[in-house]
Formats: C-alpha cells, sequence, structure tokens
C-alpha cells in the first residue's frame, strides 16, 4: 500500500508573497538605533521643548499676570487721559491716548522681559541650568526658547491693555492681518529685550547686580523712545538715541499696525528681526559662563 503524502506545512501568517527574510534581517530595525536628528531639523523642537517648560511655570503661578496689567491701566487711565485733555504733546490729528497705547504695549512687554536673566541666574543657583547645558540641545535653542516664552507672556500682557484701551474708547484694528502684525512685533521686541537681560546676566553673574542694571537701564530706554512723545518734539542728542533703540522701532510698528498712524513697517520689522537675531547670539554666547 502506497505511503500518503505528508501534507504541506501552513505559511506562516506573517510570511508575505515576497522571498523569505532571515531572521538577522528580521530584527535588524530592534538591534539597531534610529539615526539621530541633527542640524537645523532638531532645534524647532527643542526651542518649543523649552518654551512649553517657561509656561508650565506660568500656568502653576498667575499673579504675575495680574500684578503686571495694573501698571499700563495707570498709564491710560491717568497719565493718557489727563494729557488728551491737555493738548501739550502734539500728535496731529490722532487723540493723545490713541497715541500713547501702542507705547504701553511695549513698554509693559519691555518690563517683563528685561528682568528675564534673574530666572536664568535663579536656575544657575538651584543646578538647573548646568543640567539643560549637558544635554543635546543647542544653547541657542535654550535661550530662543526662554526669549519667546517671554514673549507669549508679553503678548497676553498685550491682550490686557488692547482690552482696556478699548474699553477707554481707543480707536484700534480690528483687521486680523494687523492683530498677527502685532503678535508677531511684540515676541520679536520681548525675544530682544530678554536676551539683553540674559546677555547682562551673563556678565554680571549675580541678581542684585542684573536688578540694578535692569532698573537703570529700563527708563532710558522707554523715554528716549517714542513711545510717549514723537521723535520730532525731541532735542538733537534724544533723537540719535531713539534711533538706535529697539524699543522705537517696536513702537512705530504697533502704532502704525494698531491705529493707522503712518509707519515704517518693512524697516521696523527688520530692525526688530536683527535684534532679535543677535541677541540670541550673545545670550547664547554668554550661556556657559553662569555655569561655572
Amino acid at each position: 500500500m502506497s505511503a500518503v503524502p505528508a501534507a504541506p506545512r501552513p505559511a506562516s501568517a506573517d510570511a508575505g508573497p515576497g522571498p523569505a527574510v532571515a531572521p538577522d534581517q528580521r530584527f535588524a530595525l530592534l538591534l539597531t538605533p534610529p539615526r539621530a536628528r541633527s542640524g537645523l531639523r532638531v532645534v524647532p523642537a527643542r526651542v518649543a521643548a523649552m518654551c512649553a517648560v517657561e509656561l508650565q511655570k506660568l500656568r502653576h503661578d498667575r499673579t504675575e499676570l495680574y500684578t503686571r496689567a495694573i501698571q499700563p491701566a495707570l498709564w491710560l487711565l491717568i497719565f493718557g487721559e489727563t494729557f488728551t485733555r491737555m493738548r501739550v504733546i502734539p500728535t496731529g490729528n490722532v487723540p493723545y491716548i490713541d497715541y500713547l497705547a501702542p507705547g504701553i504695549i511695549a513698554q509693559s512687554a519691555m518690563f517683563i522681559a528685561i528682568f528675564y536673566g534673574i530666572m536664568i541666574i535663579w536656575e544657575r543657583d538651584s543646578g538647573v541650568l548646568t543640567k539643560l547645558l549637558v544635554t543635546p540641545t543647542p544653547r541657542a535653542a535654550l535661550v530662543t526658547g526662554k526669549a519667546f516664552a517671554s514673549g507669549v507672556k508679553a503678548v497676553i500682557q498685550a491682550v490686557v491693555v488692547i482690552a482696556i484701551a478699548a474699553v477707554l474708547g481707543v480707536a484700534l484694528t480690528w483687521n486680523p492681518l494687523r492683530l498677527l502684525g502685532v503678535l508677531v512685533v511684540v515676541l520679536l521686541g520681548s525675544a530682544f529685550f530678554s536676551c539683553l537681560s540674559m546677555t547682562i546676566a551673563g556678565i554680571v553673574l549675580t541678581r542684585d547686580r542684573l536688578m540694578g542694571i535692569g532698573q537703570a537701564i529700563t527708563m532710558p530706554l522707554f523715554f528716549g523712545s517714542n513711545a510717549l512723545y514723537p521723535v520730532d518734539v525731541m532735542p538733537g542728542w534724544l533723537r540719535a538715541f531713539s534711533a538706535v533703540n529697539p524699543l522705537s522701532y517696536q513702537v512705530d510698528a504697533l502704532r502704525g499696525l494698531l491705529i493707522g498712524t503712518h509707519a515704517h513697517l518693512v524697516t521696523d520689522f527688520a530692525v526688530l528681526t536683527l535684534a532679535a537675531l543677535l541677541g540670541i547670539a550673545a545670550a547664547a554666547s554668554l550661556l556657559g559662563r553662569l555655569a561655572r
């Protein structure tokens, strides 16, 4: 009697119609680590991560937002309303409180950013900065993330000032494209001033010195800009200082976008972008000095 031929072994469910794959090739992906991202591709993710970490602190303590809203409200309610009635500052056909509102937005954003270096020194003292510097994250990405986190805080502050100005009857634009431009201007200006603060922190290395220098330069930057009065009424030496003051370009752009006055928007955006890039480069170069 002839033997019954053995039934063929069923094919594995994992086996495809293609050629068989050797076991060592099948597990190659498990044994070989994925190629690490490098260069410019990793920087945006690291910047976003650092920015998110900084904003987590704000979510746990919102007191800073409430207290910082008091000063711009007083500027608009007292200074703006009073000088609008006095008509002592020539602003053309624009009411003075309308002229002042963009300057107060820039001022409040600068006041938030100019002391941002204190946080860097605190992170140095607590050991956080040393741990950040040993990670593969580029120093420029660390600085950029912190700079734009201060920019987000400034944007929240700007929303508060715009709301107060709208209640006071300031003729603001609600064009979405112009408001988007306001967002970019506030971010760029805050990025520069926060990087300036971090650069000073990398030089002086202590919180007390940084507080003293920050207080010493805040008022000259504010009063040496076009936030309170037109450049045309300034003396010559103050006009020269205003021409190199980034706050003047920020105010000029905000004024043109929010209330529609004549502005040099291309020049303003170019100067603010260049200032932010130079600030990031300077702060990143001095970041390692804080960790020594």
